[in-house]
């Protein structure tokens, strides 16, 4: 039994000694993801609008499409067109027919409010007007379209959230301890509906749905548009990916 516990006495040795020894290094790597959709015919993009609703408080429509725009100026290679915002919902209402139309309480002059997402689908067809988006490719010399359906609604939620609050014993020092208290939070939801056409065909070449949700306790007060840009940046990243290849930066650790 004595040898045997020489023998192991010297392997924890060892592993000590090697672990004292060894150096660790963390090295910065990039990982490349190719793009979801083969731009490589196109030299021009062209952010034409959406079709939004759901807040009063941020016209959807018009910051996606600068937010976009601004996005594919710096980080693709596509030449950005630069025009007044397509009134979508105009010119589906227009093209929409009788039976398909929604209710306008008694005003046929202006399109009702989007309010939900199926008040969105009187208009959709507008997506597949291939005529349409081929007309639009053809006065903007063949670009790539990118259009589709925003809805920034606002969201509220009650229920036991956990956590951390800071107590102190009778001798003064300090713990943090997790509580699960019941909370009413509210925040906003944003569902984009990116749509990507070919604007020398005016067909559909790809379409992706995302969902991005923030809450906020019930006292904060938060603009409306900075949730919007909050919520934004995290799905930007996976919207370009579509177009062009991304990067995905992170780090390793080697060992010497």
């Amino acid at each position: 039994m004595t040898a045997r516990r020489v023998r192991i006495f010297s392997s924890l040795v060892g592993v000590l000694l090697t672990v004292a020894c060894t150096n660790y290094y963390e090295i910065p790597i990039e990982t490349p993801i190719r793009p979801k959709l083969d731009v490589s015919g196109f030299q021009r993009v062209l952010v034409a609008g959406f079709i939004s609703g759901g807040s009063e408080d941020v016209d959807a429509n018009l910051e996606t499409t600068r937010l976009l725009r601004s996005q594919l100026r710096t980080k693709s290679e596509l030449r950005v067109i630069d025009t007044d915002v397509l009134p979508l919902m105009d010119v589906a209402a227009e093209s929409r027919g009788e039976g398909d139309a929604p209710a306008t309480n008694g005003s046929s002059d202006e399109p009702p409010a989007i309010r939900e997402e199926k008040d969105l689908e009187p208009y959709e067809h507008i997506f597949a007007d291939v005529e349409y988006w081929k007309r639009i490719g053809e006065e903007y010399q063949n670009p790539l379209i990118v259009t589709g359906t925003v809805m920034f609604t606002p969201h509220s939620r009650s229920g036991i959230v956990q956590r951390e609050q800071e107590v102190f014993d009778s001798f003064g020092r300090r713990r943090v301890v997790p509580v699960r208290t019941y909370m009413e939070r509210k925040g906003f939801i944003l569902r984009p509906k990116f749509i990507f056409i070919d604007g020398r065909t005016g067909t559909t070449l790809h379409s992706e749905n995302f969902r991005e949700e923030i809450l906020y306790n019930a006292n904060q007060t938060t603009p409306a548009l900075s949730s919007y840009f909050e919520l934004m940046d995290r799905l930007i990243p996976s919207f370009l990916s579509t177009l062009s290849s991304q990067k995905i930066k992170g780090t390793r650790v080697l060992l010497q």
